[in-house]
């Protein structure tokens, strides 16, 4: 732990505040499960959404290993991760907060015009706002805009500036619920007849046919293995993957005919249709500003 004390000094300065935190390491991501809990083969722990008897003493599941206790941060199974930790995370949730992720400038500004005022940190590329009170966790609810709270991280960036409003209805009326999976019969919604990607749409696509549905297919795969949930999140970050290989051709590329597959798929697993097309459309806004 010696080689990275100031993260883990900002850890146990957090945790005794009573901000759950975790570790981060390359790539701004948790550490992976141990070999037991692999796959969540242990059965997750009791504060996820599917409780389970995990008890691992090990920084594992990621925002739910999060916690407050300074015997368990300084803990020798912890020690390797913080001795290739890179940055600390906190579940906002588990402190009572909810953090709006505005991830560009755009979403700043709309941020600004929209939402009440409250503590700020400055981002990468744009601001964490942070209120008081806890709600679901929620992607892309607007083109840049993460909601972070109950069953997620956020990355820590320092304090802030400006005092902490309480969580508004505005922000709690971005979230829109991503249904699970309906029973076997009850689908939620359908699509029949849609459209496949092909070279007839994608004239001025720069990649081959059988680039592009490689990826695709892989793409679409991803979205419907998330049978419980997330299937929304990972269809919009499936479109803004996909639509960001192709910022760089002159066009067209058919990414329209590409969305719908992949609301298609994500409709196929129960996700609602309206929630799914914005989810996509944001995803695929997302690649192209970026590339702006």
């Amino acid at each position: 732990m010696s080689a990275t004390p100031e993260v883990l000094r900002a850890a146990l300065a957090l945790a005794a505040a009573g901000i759950p935190v975790l570790p981060l390491r390359q790539g701004k991501v948790p550490f992976g499960n141990c070999r037991t809990c692999k796959q969540n083969a242990c059965g997750g722990r009791p504060n996820m959404k599917a409780a389970g008897p995990c008890w691992c003493p090990a920084p594992c599941h990621a925002w739910a290993a999060a916690t407050t206790d300074p015997h368990v941060l300084t803990s020798p199974v912890w020690a390797t991760s913080w001795h290739h930790a890179v940055a600390v995370a906190y579940h906002a949730g588990g402190a009572g907060l909810t953090v709006v992720d505005l991830d560009n400038a755009a979403a700043v500004a709309w941020a600004r015009e929209s939402l009440p005022a409250t503590r700020v940190v400055p981002t990468t590329r744009g601001e964490h706002w942070i209120y008081l009170g806890a709600m679901r966790s929620h992607n892309a609810v607007r083109t840049g805009v993460d909601i972070k709270s109950l069953m997620s991280y956020a990355r820590w960036l320092g304090p802030g500036t400006g005092r902490m409003a309480v969580l508004p209805a505005a922000v709690r009326a971005l979230a829109v619920k991503e249904e699970t999976t309906p029973a076997r019969g009850e689908v939620a919604s359908s699509l029949p007849g849609r459209a496949t990607w092909s070279r007839r749409v994608a004239t001025g696509c720069r990649h081959t046919e059988r680039y592009v549905r490689t990826g695709l297919e892989r793409g679409l795969a991803l979205v419907k293995a998330r049978t419980e949930s997330g299937a929304g999140s990972q269809a919009f970050g499936t479109a803004r993957f996909l639509a960001a290989q192709h910022t760089a051709c002159p066009g067209p590329c058919g990414l329209a005919v590409i969305g719908e597959e992949i609301v298609a798929a994500a409709v196929s697993v129960g996700v609602p249709e309206a929630y799914a097309r914005r989810a996509v459309a944001n995803g695929i806004q997302t690649a192209v500003e970026r590339a702006a």
